[in-house]
């Protein structure tokens, strides 16, 4: 296995929940270190570049806004201090079950069950899951990734390849111990955000149990583009919600030609959420996703009100 910030690996060792025979640091590779501008107008994120220092360079605050403020919202300080871009995109499910080696999980030894299905499931998936894993992926920062529609470039044996994010994370459906698509021995060397980072109008908003140190209920990336009040342009993506970002782009379609306002939003929520399925314990995630989307455009309209100190626009 590979080790770089190891913020996720070193816990699940610690866990017994991996075992691995080698671990290969790769923090002596200098060039997927940097953060470089593309010829097309775009940015390259080296995978080993912090979360940390991701958020804070100059390029990312001006361009990609939203991705600085979803990769602040997500883990600690120290955390992001150490975790890396690559790392990021193959964290594991934060799922109590998962993290106990004393029951069983489908994504950890498959064909053993999901506690989950009937036991508490406050935090798990209300979209895209199956009758095998009802985890939700735990990342803040590849939800604006998919919102932006950035490209994962990954090297192996085989050569290289360039994978747009929405096919990188996959659904559970029969085999939930498969998180991505990378290939064995395959590495993440970089992510690519296009020209087009929507540093306008954009909001990332993370609704969760505590202000700090907390995994989303519900999250949500909105990036619009805007002539006057009509909207030309629109991505949303949900996090904690289903086993990867949830993007529906016939969601994002009811938006175009549309004028910003709650009236739109919540027409978009509706049929973003399609098909959401509610348990016991996680049934209200299906409303608080709804209001989450209608609040985040608004929010979206006014970006200056996220700044620290802000005050909201009259």
């Amino acid at each position: 296995m590979f080790i770089a910030g190891g913020t996720n690996l070193v816990d699940l060792w610690k866990y017994n929940l991996l075992h691995p025979k080698l671990v290969v640091d790769i923090n002596h590779l200098p060039e997927h270190r940097r953060i470089t501008e593309l010829e097309d107008g775009g940015l390259r994120l080296g995978a080993l570049v912090s979360n940390a220092d991701t958020a804070y360079h100059p390029l990312v605050e001006s361009r990609y806004p939203l991705l600085s403020k979803a990769i602040l919202a997500g883990a600690s300080a120290q955390i992001r201090n150490m975790a890396t871009n690559g790392g990021n995109l193959l964290q594991r499910t934060r799922c109590y079950y998962f993290y106990d080696a004393d029951v069983p999980c489908n994504k950890r030894v498959p064909g053993s069950g999901c506690p989950a299905m009937d036991g508490y499931n406050r935090i798990h998936a209300i979209l895209g899951a199956s009758g095998e894993c009802i985890a939700v992926f735990p990342s803040d920062m590849c939800v604006a990734l998919a919102a932006l529609e950035a490209v994962v470039n990954v090297s192996g044996k085989n050569g290289g390849r360039r994978i747009p994010f929405a096919d990188f994370h996959r659904l559970p459906g029969d085999s939930p111990e498969i998180d991505n698509i990378l290939q064995h021995g395959e590495l993440i060397t970089s992510i690519d955000l296009p020209e087009k980072g929507f540093a306008q109008n954009y909001s990332y908003l993370k609704l969760r149990d505590r202000h700090s140190y907390a995994f989303a209920l519900v999250s949500v990336a909105t990036a619009l583009e805007l002539e006057g009040d009509t909207i030309r342009d629109a991505r949303i993506a949900l996090g904690g919600v289903a086993h990867k970002p949830w993007r529906v782009r016939e969601a994002e379609a009811v938006l175009v030609g549309k004028k910003a306002d709650e009236a739109a939003f919540t027409a978009a929520a509706e049929v973003l959420l399609t098909g959401a399925v509610g348990l016991k314990y996680n049934a209200f995630k299906i409303e608080l996703a709804k209001r989450a989307i209608v609040r985040n455009g608004m929010m979206a309209l006014h970006p200056e009100t996220q700044l620290p100190g802000a005050q909201p626009s009259a």
